[in-house]
C-alpha cells in the first residue's frame, strides 16, 4: 500500500492515529457528558459542544499562523500534544455530580478551560502535521498520488477512533456496574428532572420502576437520583483520563520518526526562490479555494451532527438492547457505541474507494477532485432521506421528556443508524481527505499553511452552525430535523456543480 508514497506517510499517520485516539475518546461522550454532568437539554448542550467542535477548528488557523512565524512545525506539534495531554486532565479529574449550585459555574468554567486546551492543543498539532503530509506530495515523483496519499492518510487516523468509543463506553460502563448499578440511557436526564421539580407523574413512576430493576430499595427517589448522576459521570471523567495515554502514544511516534519529514522551512526558502506565480493565477486560484471553502460549511453542518443530534436520536429513540456486548457480568452498551461505526467504515471503505478510483485512474475516466466532492454532498443529503424516513411517525422530543424515556416497542432499530453512518462515511471519503488534497494542490506555494488553514476554519464555521441542529431536534418532529440537512447538502451538491468547470480548470 505504501509503495507508491514518500517513506514519511505511515510515520505521520501513526502519529496522528494516537491523538486522534484520544481526541474521539473524548467526542464520543462529549455531548452526553455535558447534558448529563450539568442537566442542560439539548440546546445548551449543543452551543458548548459547536463552540468547542469550531474552535477545534479555526484554532488550527493560530497554530498554522505560529508555526510559520516561529518556523518551528516540529515544536510547535509537540506544544499542541502536551496542552491537549494537560486539558483532558482537566476535564478529567472527577468533579461533584449533582453540582453544588454555589459551585456550578465554577466547575462549569473548569469544564470548558480544559476544553478550550484542548482545541488550542489540537490547533497547533492538527493542522500543521496535515501540512507535512501535504508537502510529501509537492514532489513530482509521488504527486499524481497526492489524493490517494490522503485518503491512506485518513484510514489510518481513523484505526485509533474505532476503538475510542468502545474504550470510553466500557470504561463509564464498569464504573455504574462496580457500583452496583445498571446502564440506562434514559435515566440521568429523568434524574435532573427529579431533582430540579419538573418530572410528570408519568416519568416518575417509569423512574421509580427502572430503580426497583437495579435492585434500589429505597423509598427517597432523591437519594437515588444523586447517586446515579454521581457515578454516571465519574464514570465519563475517567474515561476522559485514557486520553492522556494516546497523546503519550502520539508523541513517541512522532519524536521517534521527525528526521523523516519534510522540513518546511527548507520548502518555504525553495519556494520563494522560485519564479513567482503570475498575480492573475493566484487570485483564480485562491477565488477556487474561498468558493469551494464557503460550499463545505453546509456539508461540515451536516455530517457533524453523528455526535450531537445523531447521538441524542441512539440515545432517545433507538432500541439499545440489541447492542449489548457481554463479557461475564461485564456489559458493553451504550448510545456512544454507535461512535465507532463511522470510523470502522473508514478503515473498511477506504481501500475499496482508492481501488476504485486508482482503477478508473487506469482507464482514464478518474473524476476530478471537485467532482468527487460534489458527488460526496449528494451521498450526504442520501442518507438524511434514510434517516427522515425512518424517523416518520415517532413522537416529537418533548412528547418522549414527558414520558421519561420512550417504551421500548416504539425504538427504532440501530440499523437505522447504523446505514446512516455507513453512508455518511462513504461521503465523507468523498469530501474530507479529497478536499484536503484540493487545497494542497491548488493553493500558491506561499500561501500553503494559511489555506490548510481556512480549509479548517471553513470546517470550524459548519461546525458552530452544529446547535441549531439541537434547536430543532428539541422543538419539531424528528423526521423533518433531518430535512433540514437533507438541504443543506443539497444546496453544497448544486453550487459545486455550478462551478465545476471553473474549479477544475483552476486545479489543473
Amino acid at each position: 500500500m505504501f509503495k507508491k508514497h514518500p517513506k514519511g506517510l505511515l510515520a505521520a499517520a501513526l502519529s496522528n492515529m494516537g491523538e486522534r485516539f484520544g481526541f474521539y475518546v473524548m467526542m464520543a461522550i462529549l455531548s452526553l457528558f455535558i447534558a448529563t454532568k450539568f442537566g442542560l437539554n439539548e440546546v445548551h448542550t449543543g452551543i458548548i459542544y459547536s463552540v468547542f467542535y469550531a474552535l477545534i477548528y479555526l484554532l488550527a488557523l493560530v497554530g498554522g499562523i505560529i508555526a510559520d512565524k516561529t518556523q518551528n512545525f516540529k515544536g510547535t506539534i509537540l506544544a499542541g500534544i502536551v496542552m491537549m495531554a494537560v486539558g483532558y486532565v482537566v476535564i478529567g479529574i472527577p468533579t461533584p455530580t449533582p453540582v453544588p449550585d454555589h459551585l456550578y459555574y465554577v466547575i462549569l468554567g473548569i469544564t470548558c478551560f480544559g476544553l478550550l486546551l484542548i482545541a488550542f492543543g489540537n490547533g497547533l498539532f492538527k493542522g500543521n502535521l496535515q501540512a507535512l503530509v501535504g508537502q510529501m506530495y509537492d514532489d513530482p515523483k509521488y504527486s499524481k498520488y497526492r489524493d490517494e496519499g490522503f485518503n491512506i492518510f485518513y484510514m489510518f487516523i481513523n484505526i485509533g477512533a474505532i476503538f475510542a468509543p468502545l474504550f470510553a463506553t466500557g470504561i463509564r460502563n464498569w464504573w455504574i456496574q462496580s457500583n452496583g448499578f445498571a446502564y440506562n440511557a434514559s435515566l440521568p436526564e429523568t434524574c435532573h428532572q427529579y431533582l430540579n421539580n419538573t418530572i410528570t407523574p408519568e416519568a416518575l413512576t417509569n423512574m421509580q420502576e427502572i430503580a426497583s430493576g437495579m435492585g434500589y430499595t429505597g423509598t427517597d427517589m432523591g437519594a437515588f437520583a444523586t447517586e446515579y448522576l454521581g457515578i454516571f459521570t465519574t464514570g465519563f471523567h475517567y474515561a476522559f483520563l485514557v486520553a492522556i495515554v494516546a497523546m503519550g502514544i502520539s508523541l513517541v511516534i512522532y519524536i521517534a520518526n521527525r528526521r523523516i519529514f519534510p522540513d518546511p522551512t527548507a520548502i518555504k526558502e525553495a519556494a520563494a526562490a522560485a519564479p513567482e506565480m503570475d498575480v492573475k493565477e493566484v487570485k483564480q486560484r485562491l477565488y477556487a479555494l474561498f468558493a469551494v471553502f464557503a460550499v463545505v460549511i453546509f456539508f461540515w453542518f451536516s455530517f457533524h451532527q453523528n455526535g450531537l443530534t445523531l447521538t441524542f436520536f441512539a440515545r432517545d429513540y433507538t432500541d439499545l438492547s440489541s447492542m449489548v456486548f457481554s463479557f461475564g457480568q461485564f456489559k458493553l452498551e451504550g448510545a456512544e457505541l454507535f461512535q465507532s461505526f463511522n470510523p470502522f467504515f473508514v478503515v473498511f471503505l477506504t481501500p475499496i474507494v482508492v481501488g476504485v478510483f486508482g482503477w478508473l485512474r487506469a482507464k482514464g475516466k478518474e473524476p476530478s477532485t471537485p467532482k468527487k466532492i460534489a458527488i460526496g454532498m449528494g451521498i450526504a443529503a442520501f442518507a438524511y432521506i434514510v434517516m427522515a424516513l425512518g424517523s416518520m411517525g415517532l413522537p416529537t422530543k418533548a412528547e418522549v421528556d414527558a414520558m421519561g424515556g420512550l417504551p421500548q416497542a416504539q425504538q427504532v432499530t440501530p440499523f437505522l443508524l447504523i446505514g446512516t453512518y455507513f453512508i455518511l462515511t462513504v461521503a465523507e471519503l468523498f469530501i474530507s481527505p479529497l478536499g484536503i488534497s484540493f487545497v494542497s494542490q491548488v493553493a500558491p506555494p506561499k500561501y500553503q499553511g494559511i489555506m490548510q488553514g481556512c480549509w479548517l476554519g471553513a470546517t470550524a464555521l459548519g461546525n458552530q452552525l452544529l446547535f441549531i441542529g439541537a434547536i430543532f431536534y428539541k422543538n419539531i418532529p424528528i423526521s423533518l430535523t433531518w430535512t433540514v440537512f437533507i438541504v443543506a447538502c443539497c444546496i453544497s451538491m448544486f453550487t459545486m456543480l455550478f462551478m465545476l468547470k471553473w474549479l477544475e480548470r483552476v486545479a489543473k
